[in-house]
């Protein structure tokens, strides 16, 4: 039995991974803070039904603490590592940019010393789209510059990039960066957009749209996501021979390390988002128009072709199909 180690476990993409890992036959051994960044009982919610399964163990606690990913390794050994916890949110980091210090920066190195100590075969850590900053070429290539970061959050993921690298290098750690596009769908995180959106058109509450809704983003479904995840668990980078990488791709040439996009490679007007929520409810939103807030970049878009390459797979849920799933969910989750 393979065994893995997710951090971020209770969170809406860890939930999702653990479930597909253990459906897989792998053994997880999930770690989480559970922290009150947003609704908790959502959180237990979620790791009440992954400890349904007699091959999961939950570990509460902080990344950041000393030790404690270290210790975990030396444990469990897992074939697999892959890295989720984080402080999210673009704009929680204008005001609270402890936090991200904390758990993004000084959380990742304890789990790069973790596997520096303990080498998995593959080391696999979440990245962003955000990181792309104010670059304005799209479709976002992975072979791309992020030097521009608009947000705090944004260049502690960067600088996680950067930090990962530096081990794969020195260390010989195969690991794979895995940059989301806007993750949706059931059991996701009430501070998105979505989460919000819903909840205040069922209520009959004025939602807030920024830009006056000249915004796009590429949606990428939960699903979707996972399924690049586990995919590309199976294709360790390894160190190019005589530092020669293949054309397109972001493999480093001195590293066993690569950058992946996981993105629909669709870029959709938030506009066109809104109305999939209202058809998806039967409800038609009260809009507030507002200005575009700091930080936050006017649209995203994913090149996933290396994802392709690599796996073979290409994310293909469309933003309708996948609104209404989230809508169900949170309808019979609220019972409303």
């Amino acid at each position: 039995m393979r065994s893995a180690l997710v951090t971020g476990a209770a969170g809406f993409i860890g939930f999702h991974l653990i479930r597909r890992l253990l459906g897989d036959g792998f053994r997880v051994i999930g770690v989480d803070s559970l922290n009150d960044y947003y609704d908790v009982a959502l959180k237990e919610r979620r790791q009440a039904q992954l400890l349904q399964s007699p091959n999961y163990r939950a570990v509460t606690g902080k990344v950041e603490d000393p030790g404690l990913l270290m210790g975990l390794m030396a444990e469990e050994t897992p074939d697999v590592v892959v890295h989720l916890a984080a402080q999210a949110g673009v704009r929680y980091s204008i005001d609270n940019p402890r936090a991200y210090v904390e758990a993004n920066l000084i959380g990742t190195f304890e789990l790069l010393e973790a596997a520096r100590a303990h080498p998995p075969a593959h080391l696999l850590l979440a990245s962003t789209s955000s990181v792309y900053g104010a670059n304005t070429l799209m479709p976002y290539s992975e072979t791309h510059k992020v030097d521009t970061q608009m947000s705090f959050y944004a260049a502690t993921k960067k600088s996680n990039e950067a930090m990962a690298h530096s081990y794969a290098h020195l260390f010989d750690l195969p690991t794979t960066m895995f940059r989301f596009f806007t993750v949706y769908g059931p059991w996701g995180r009430p501070d998105m957009a979505l989460f919000k959106f819903t909840k205040a058109i069922l209520a009959g509450t004025p939602i807030d749209i920024y830009n006056h809704g000249k915004m796009q983003r590429d949606f990428t479904y939960v699903e979707d996501l996972v399924e690049g995840i586990r995919l590309l668990i199976d294709t360790p980078p390894q160190r190019p021979e005589n530092g020669a990488v293949p054309e397109g791709d972001s493999l480093s040439p001195v590293a066993p390390w690569r950058a992946v996009n996981i993105g629909n490679s669709d870029s959709v007007p938030l506009m066109d988002f809104i109305a999939a929520i209202e058809e998806a409810t039967g409800i038609q939103a009260k809009k507030n128009f507002m200005e575009m807030q700091p930080g936050d970049v006017p649209a995203t878009w994913a090149d996933a072709t290396l994802l392709k390459t690599l796996t073979g797979y290409a994310p293909k849920t469309d933003v309708r199909t996948g609104v209404k799933a989230f809508v169900d969910w949170y309808r019979d989750y609220y019972q409303v």
